[in-house]
């Protein structure tokens, strides 16, 4: 299949380029890309064409951005075991909806994803959507009970989507949904994972004090040490609080390999915001206004890494019934890049190049994804999106089975017009 995107603002990090121009894709690759600039690496504008253009699919993109395919790091797609909150399959259209390429699935499925068998379900299911990839993230532990590792070795061995990606069966361990709690267990993790080259995404929550700032604070700093010591890299996830990003920001300054994410949530809406609303309620909890504005500071000095989606579906009943009584936990992949273009781009908190760097470029490098880039010979995975495209976020719109948004009735600009995986639509706006 041949596609030519024409005209559009393409935005690439790693290139460092922003630059009006036209992108060429054919079997699946990008053949080269044609800017006014034309900078090194890039044919100029007045080149000569790679194919014919009347036997290509041609996409008008003037006015529009031409990115790298969004990866989402931290997802819950629910299959196995809760298919009515959400299954792979419409997982993976609301993630193509949203203008992601790349899923990382955590692991506190039904049964939960700690041995080969899970993750080769998952996969399996995964070949039969639509292209979205799905990587699955390996427990720490057996049942995620912290008492004995998971067969991590097993699992990094399984022939999967993810070890043709990466060279390895799963993309990493955690322990999603809770944390390990003994030390000395998450340690050996740690150091199970490196021998296996996986890096492990620290869930972050003391169980013991779940929900207060503190209680993250705590296993941040804990698990940076026992990283240090194992000499391993380390993901922390959903960081909501001033007290976690000063550790971390120490802890990069001593040059300790630690990378952060946040979600939309913590930079965009506080405690304040939740009243009675259940689909206001995750784990972490909203936080003080001081928290959102240290947040975002940290987004702009390089302290967060990473802007994830933490996507947590539940059924209406389950997060409907007030603040008390709700499951924790929301949806996002759907509103992920307009929300966070709303409040981070357009006030002036990030440039294009930075928010586009937080959620591809970066979350691939984690990764160690040959993805995230628009160079001439790298993989077609892109999104368009129309950054002038004003909606209402309305939970009847989304394709997910999960309504449970925390933005509902919010008004936010940056609609994906197209999705393109391995240089194949997989999504076009109606």
């Amino acid at each position: 299949m041949r596609i030519l995107i024409k005209n559009g603002m393409l935005i690439d990090p790693d290139l460092g380029l922003e630059a009006v121009g036209n992108l060429y894709i054919e079997n699946g690759k990008i053949v080269c890309m044609k800017t006014e600039a034309g900078i090194s690496g890039v044919m100029p504008i007045w080149g000569e064409e790679p194919f014919e253009t009347d036997s290509v699919t041609q996409i008008e993109a003037a006015g529009k951005w031409v990115v790298p395919g969004l990866i989402d790091l931290h997802v819950h797609f629910r299959e196995p075991g809760q298919e009515y909150k959400e299954d792979i399959f419409t997982g993976c259209k609301a993630a193509a909806k949203g203008g992601f390429t790349t899923v990382c699935c955590m692991p506190n499925t039904r049964p939960v994803i700690d041995s080969p068998e899970v993750v080769k379900y998952i996969d399996e299911k995964a070949k039969r959507a639509n292209g979205v990839h799905v990587l699955s993230v390996g427990s720490i532990t057996e049942g995620q009970r912290g008492k004995n590792l998971a067969d991590i070795h097993g699992m990094c061995q399984t022939q999967t989507r993810c070890r043709e990606l990466t060279g390895k069966g799963i993309c990493a361990i955690s322990e999603d949904g809770r944390s390990v709690m003994n030390a000395g267990m998450m340690l050996r993790g740690i150091w199970e994972g490196r021998k296996n080259g996986l890096i492990a995404f620290s869930h972050t929550e003391d169980d013991s004090l779940a929900g207060t700032g503190i209680g993250e604070a705590l296993i941040v700093a804990r698990d940076i040490m026992l990283a240090k010591e194992a000499d391993s890299p380390i993901h922390l996830c959903h960081i909501s609080t001033a007290g976690s990003l000063e550790i971390i920001r120490k802890a990069k300054a001593e040059g300790i390999p630690v990378t952060a994410e946040t979600g939309p949530h913590y930079f965009v809406l506080d405690k304040s915001c939740a009243g009675n609303d259940g689909n206001k309620k995750m784990n972490p909890p909203l936080r003080t206004k001081e928290d959102v504005a240290a947040v975002k500071r940290a987004l702009q000095d390089g302290t967060l890494d990473v802007i994830a989606t933490d996507h947590a579906p539940h059924s209406r009943e389950e997060k409907e019934c007030g603040y008390e009584k709700a499951l924790n936990g929301v949806v996002g992949l759907e509103t992920s890049f307009a929300v966070s273009y709303t409040f981070l781009v357009r006030t002036g908190v990030l440039t294009p190049l930075e928010l586009i760097d937080k959620m591809s470029c970066k979350p691939a490098e984690i990764l160690g994804l040959d993805r995230g880039i628009l160079a001439a010979g790298k993989t077609a995975d892109i999104a368009i999106i129309d950054i002038e495209k004003c909606f209402q976020i309305k939970g009847e719109d989304f394709v997910s089975k999960g309504k449970n948004s925390a933005f509902l009735g919010m008004k936010v600009y940056g609609e994906i017009l197209y999705t393109i995986i391995d240089g194949r639509i997989v999504y076009a706006a109606e």
